[in-house]
């Protein structure tokens, strides 16, 4: 993974899911490499928690492929390569433009309007540089698209697997020119979506995650 300056984990909080992000963000960014040992007690200690979610956000960086574990061990920071992150970012382009093809078939009226509206109105943060802010809208983003495909088991693989790459497309967001490029790509989708084009849409959200993919190969190792 991309080695940066390192630095403490900070305390986001006392929930699993802060925990989870900070740490999984760490990782991604190099604050934690591969090898690394992630002690229960000191973690417990810098979050100001007790150890019970401490191992629960180890479970889950665990399922996320980010921290490996043996029995009576302590936790490790895993060695998440370009080609298996290639590997997940290829499913995830192929889930996300069957949802895209979906949702244009499928949307409502009200569903496709919320889409729009809020499809602009996340242009103010790109013009405010608000990367973390732009990073949570676009996770709505991509939900309505799920949720606008409007089946469930689809929903139920598309979010799990989303949940995996949630740390690398959040951190794509630290690279220079990443909001513009992503609000334009967002506007390709919806167009097509406003226009009942699904063959335009299922294209442009896979293209889309094509270049995530890409953009987020940085923060993988060799």
């Amino acid at each position: 993974m991309k080695q940066v300056k390192r630095r403490e984990i900070v305390r986001a909080g006392t929930t699993v899911e802060q925990m989870v992000r900070a740490i999984a963000d760490m990782i991604v960014t190099g604050a934690l490499v591969p090898g690394e040992r992630l002690d229960e007690i000191s973690l417990a200690s810098r979050f100001d928690v007790s150890r019970t979610p401490v191992r629960e956000a180890l479970r889950e960086l665990g399922a996320m492929g980010l921290v490996g574990r043996e029995p009576n061990r302590s936790a490790v920071v895993t060695n998440v390569t370009g080609a298996y992150l290639h590997s997940m970012f290829e499913a995830m382009a192929e889930l996300e433009a069957i949802c895209a093809r979906l949702a244009a078939e499928r949307m409502t009226v009200d569903e496709r309007r919320a889409l729009e509206l809020e499809h602009h109105a996340s242009l103010r943060l790109v013009h405010a540089r608000a990367a973390e802010d732009y990073a949570a809208y676009n996770t709505e983003f991509h939900t309505q698209l799920y949720r606008g495909a409007h089946n469930d088991h689809i929903f139920e693989l598309v979010t799990q697997t989303r949940a995996r790459l949630a740390p690398f497309r959040r951190a794509q967001f630290r690279l220079p020119g990443r909001l513009s490029i992503s609000f334009e790509e967002h506007d390709v989708i919806v167009a097509a979506i406003l226009q009942a084009d699904a063959q335009a849409a299922s294209q442009a959200a896979y293209s889309h995650v094509a270049t995530v993919s890409d953009a987020s190969i940085v923060f993988a190792a060799p």
